[in-house]
């Protein structure tokens, strides 16, 4: 039995960071779906148009901005990947030509971190020995990059795209249930700010707030957006008519 609980951490383990690696993805394409769907939503409604366009525009909105995050978030992934790569590359090669200078830098590393004496020198030797975790760190401490947590570009749009389109329905299917525009638009801004309320609130994951404070500032931004696209829509209806 003692034998397998290392085993099954390990498993543990990996299966934490497939589950969890696209999670920032997941939220930040939920967040822009749900905001910018509502937003569609509420100038619409400002402009005192039927909720037949509501559901159009929605929908459009849904399929183009959703496909467009999806493809930039995959070009920037991609375009990161490559840049970690060359970096890597460098790295390489500065460990196989210039030891003696990336032992001096993992020595000023550790050094930095409070070793010293024999205890520096003997991580020094033991870094040193193994080649690709010896480029490992030095791609983490010298250079700030996470070489294994290096995401799929086709993973991560996707996981935007679905989170995206997902979110971004909720403020539409009060439209698609009940008929009166008011009636539907009352109960989209209920389900719009609950979704911005939770969706914000798994923020806290990533940028260390506490979930209520990352919550409600999503929140309070959806609203934000909302209220101009709302007045937006009013003052050029106004306008034209």
């Amino acid at each position: 039995m003692p034998e397998n609980a290392p085993l099954g951490r390990q498993r543990k383990k990996r299966m934490h960071r497939r589950g969890g690696a696209y999670m920032k993805d997941i939220v930040y394409g939920a967040n822009d779906g749900i905001i910018t769907t509502f937003a569609v939503v509420a100038g619409v409604m400002g402009a005192s148009l039927p909720p037949v366009t509501i559901l159009l525009l929605g929908i459009a909105n849904l399929l183009a901005d959703g496909f467009s995050m999806a493809t930039s978030n995959y070009l920037g992934t991609k375009s990161e990947l490559g840049y970690m790569g060359r970096e890597r590359g460098v790295e390489e090669w500065e460990v196989r030509h210039l030891p003696a200078e990336e032992r001096a830098e993992v020595r000023n590393i550790l050094a930095s971190r409070g070793y010293q004496g024999e205890d520096l020198e003997q991580l020094v030797r033991l870094i040193a020995k193994n080649k690709n975790f010896w480029v490992d760190f030095m791609m983490s401490e010298e250079l700030g990059f996470a070489p294994h947590d290096a995401h799929s570009p086709l993973k991560s749009a996707a996981a935007t795209m679905v989170a995206f389109v997902l979110a971004g329905f909720v403020p539409i299917v009060p439209y698609l249930l009940l008929s009166a525009g008011s009636f539907a638009f009352f109960f989209a801004v209920l389900a719009t700010g609950a979704a911005l309320f939770a969706v914000g609130s798994l923020r806290s994951l990533f940028t260390g707030k506490r979930w209520s404070v990352a919550g409600l500032e999503m929140l309070l931004v959806g609203g934000a957006a909302a209220t101009i696209a709302y007045g937006t829509g009013a003052l050029i209806s106004s306008l034209v008519r």
